[in-house]
């Protein structure tokens, strides 16, 4: 059992509930990868009543475990962006991204990073993480993104996310009338070349599917709900596109004027997923920029 007054980011604190080997708890009830547990017991990392134990230690009923997290800090210069966090606790934190900032950074952009905010924020919060990014979004792209703060919760929330148990909802505007109310998309997304960015469907293509329910039909336009399936690289950008609906804005993919906005209308607005320690179902949305907000009233 999880207690939850008793977690902490460098800490994970579970009281056994049946006797069973340590390997057994750390693997079935924890969620550890096999892997992690020679790491485990080398740097020994995992104490049952505050002493280190093998994993072919047999545990009691109502047994302390507790697996030390000791990771070094990326080297991210940080800097105070005022990012909105609107959610943290000791294995992840929330971020609402702001449009025309990277997610990580790059070559092209070594500063300005939502990392290198966060790196910022848990400095002032006295903690020592290492970030690690669970989703990502384009440059251009605003909404929610899920920043593990340990590789236990970056571990599990991964797995969700390849197992498509996180659901994830974007608002998006379209060029023209959706006429259907509710439609999806199947169709697979591939990559031509090495050094290609833009994407198209091809059948040599991984499976994605796309959900879409019109919420607004406006003048030309429309705003929709989007329900992924699955996460495949600009995939609701290449399949808005692929019937004849381009995002708004989207310069790669859509339908670009910039007297409407200059990015493409497209928010992360919905995570829904179970904690990844207690496994609490924990749900969040983002409410739409303002940019995107003016563009609807523009187009009505």
């Amino acid at each position: 059992m999880f207690k939850k007054e008793e977690q902490r980011y460098d800490v994970i604190s579970y009281t056994s509930e049946e006797n069973a080997t340590l390997k057994e708890i750390l693997l079935d009830k924890l969620n550890f990868s096999v892997r992690s547990l020679s790491k485990m017991k080398r740097n020994q990392s995992v104490l049952v009543n505050g002493t280190f134990k093998k994993p072919s230690t047999t545990i009691e009923k109502g047994d302390l475990i507790e697996v030390k997290i000791e990771e070094d800090m990326a080297n991210f210069m940080p800097q105070d962006l005022n990012l909105e966090v609107i959610y943290d606790d000791f294995d992840l934190i929330m971020v609402n991204k702001p449009p025309f900032i990277v997610v990580h950074p790059t070559k092209s952009h070594n500063i300005n990073t939502i990392a290198n905010g966060i790196t910022d924020y848990i400095i002032k919060r006295n903690e020592k993480v290492k970030i690690r990014f669970v989703n990502r979004l384009d440059m251009n792209t605003s909404g929610l993104v899920i920043v593990a703060k340990n590789a236990y919760a970056h571990y599990n929330l991964s797995k969700d996310m390849s197992d498509d148990k996180v659901i994830k909802k974007y608002i998006t505007i379209v060029k023209g009338i959706v006429k259907d109310d509710f439609g999806t998309i199947n169709e697979p997304i591939y990559k031509p070349g090495e050094d290609s960015i833009k994407r198209v469907i091809d059948d040599r293509g991984q499976e994605s599917v796309t959900h879409y329910k019109v919420l607004e039909r406006l003048n030309d336009a429309t705003v929709l709900e989007i329900k992924l399936e699955t996460g495949r690289t600009h995939q609701i950008r290449v399949h808005m596109s692929h019937i004849g609906h381009g995002i708004i804005g989207d310069e790669l993919y859509g339908y670009v004027d910039e007297e409407l906005i200059n990015r493409q209308a497209l928010h992360a607005y919905s995570l829904e997923f179970n904690q990844p320690r207690t496994k609490e179902s924990l749900k969040f949305k983002a409410e739409i920029p303002q940019d995107m907000k003016e563009l609807i009233e523009k187009l009505r």
